[in-house]
């Protein structure tokens, strides 16, 4: 296959009938499947851009310096729990530089107006007060996928690695919240954080979101201290961070130092607005939405992708090709994994493993074989517990490019 680095088409925009009718030139093989490719879509391997890499994650794209945010390429996810090492980067404000003293006194408040007695809770009284628990929890950027849509929304351009599924330990948010008291009329929690907001006033807050109460009691929504067994890395909230799995990563809070309890829903920084939300309704792409009319996201989509074999791979039209990935679903399950190599003309089911506990991703294998040689891709399709399939175009255009779960597509050249 030729490089897969081609400027000028978009991952789903629409095109020509020329530029159709091209693609097997670009490709320098024949696209044995090319009649059923949908209207719109351009062929994965033409799609590829390279970017500038960060150092510290090998592997990681860069996608804006300051703050910094950087994703993770989906045959890097390939391990059943993530690596600290391989989680993506995605952050508001600049982390704060701790001393060792400054992270063992790291302090908790709880307090908030529907608070009944609020404290302030040391790192040791977390550890020694609490019973501890550990959840391998996966977390996603809700803009994960903003590339593919058009109009263009803007923000980081993620594609599809802004995910990922690591085991965190601490304490349960839910027992936390109820030793400080929660007043009858709780409705929503609040997080603040001790990073800073990049005009350098000490008066503005990068990031302060939240969540409604049902999710703040949930088992799984922690105060964590530690990830995959070791100390939270900086980038990811050392020493405390608040992690509410399957609902958008931004509210599980980093360098986590205060805990409200509203009785209304929380109005930090980038709660109001457009921040976090889509239409209430759906409407055409490009349309001005008032923020009367944005709902804030909660569960996020079912999503799914292919991290074996890497998109591009050449392939042997004899041996039958092992694939794998993972799918996730917010809140819900997955209940069913297929693939296609048809362009979703056809789909066939795939092996799906059950989470390790609620609220993480979910493994999925399979082998699928080739008629002849060519280009071709796979794409993968999840199906969540209550019905909800992956869409193959992307889906509910809306001005900040959230909530993207098309189709994940890979390139495989047959030979």
């Amino acid at each position: 296959m030729q490089s897969t680095e081609h400027k000028g088409i978009g991952r789903r925009q629409f095109l020509t009938a020329s530029s159709v009718s091209s693609f097997s030139a670009l490709l320098g093989m024949r696209i044995p499947y090319l009649p059923l490719l949908p209207v719109g879509v351009a062929p994965i391997a033409l799609t590829n851009a390279n970017a500038s890499i960060i150092p510290h994650k090998p592997g990681l794209v860069v996608l804006n310096n300051r703050p910094i945010n950087a994703e993770t390429p989906a045959h890097l996810l390939d391990d059943a729990i993530t690596p600290a090492a391989k989680m993506f980067v995605r952050n508001n404000g600049i982390p704060p530089r701790l001393t060792s003293d400054q992270a063992a006194n790291w302090t908790l408040r709880i307090g908030g107006e529907s608070c009944a007695r609020p404290s302030a809770l040391s790192l040791a009284d977390l550890q020694e007060k609490f019973q501890h628990h550990t959840y391998q929890l996966q977390l996603e950027c809700g803009g994960n996928g903003r590339s593919e849509f058009f109009p263009p929304a803007r923000g980081n351009q993620w594609s599809t690695g802004a995910v990922s599924c690591a085991r965190w330990t601490g304490v349960r948010l839910r027992d936390v919240l109820q030793h400080c008291g929660i007043k009858d009329d709780a409705v929503y929690v609040g997080y603040n954080s001790a990073d800073s907001h990049l005009s350098g006033d000490p008066n503005l807050q990068p990031i302060s979101r939240g969540v409604p109460m049902h999710k703040a009691l949930e088992d799984e929504t922690l105060i964590a201290w530690a990830l995959n067994g070791a100390d939270i890395p900086p980038l990811h909230g050392y020493p405390l961070r608040l992690v509410c799995g399957g609902w958008p990563a931004s509210a599980s809070g980093k360098w986590l130092n205060e805990i409200l309890i509203r009785d209304r829903i929380h109005d930090g920084a980038k709660m109001t607005g457009s921040a976090y939300r889509v239409p209430c309704t759906p409407v055409a792409p490009g349309t001005k939405v008032p923020d009367a009319q944005m709902c804030i996201i909660q569960s996020m989509p079912v999503k799914s992708l292919v991290t074996f074999p890497k998109s591009g791979v050449q392939h042997k039209l004899a041996e039958p090709m092992n694939l794998r990935g993972h799918a996730w679903a917010g809140d819900r399950a997955v209940s069913a994994m297929a693939t296609s190599i048809d362009f979703g003309a056809t789909w066939q089911p795939c092996k799906l493993q059950p989470p390790a506990n609620r609220l993480a991703w979910q493994q999925w294998s399979t082998k699928v074989s080739f008629p002849q040689p060519g280009y071709f891709e796979i794409w993968a399709r999840a199906t969540d517990d209550q019905g909800h399939s992956q869409p193959i175009v992307v889906p509910g255009w809306n001005p900040k490019g959230y909530l993207n779960n098309a189709s994940h597509r890979i390139a495989v050249a047959v030979v």
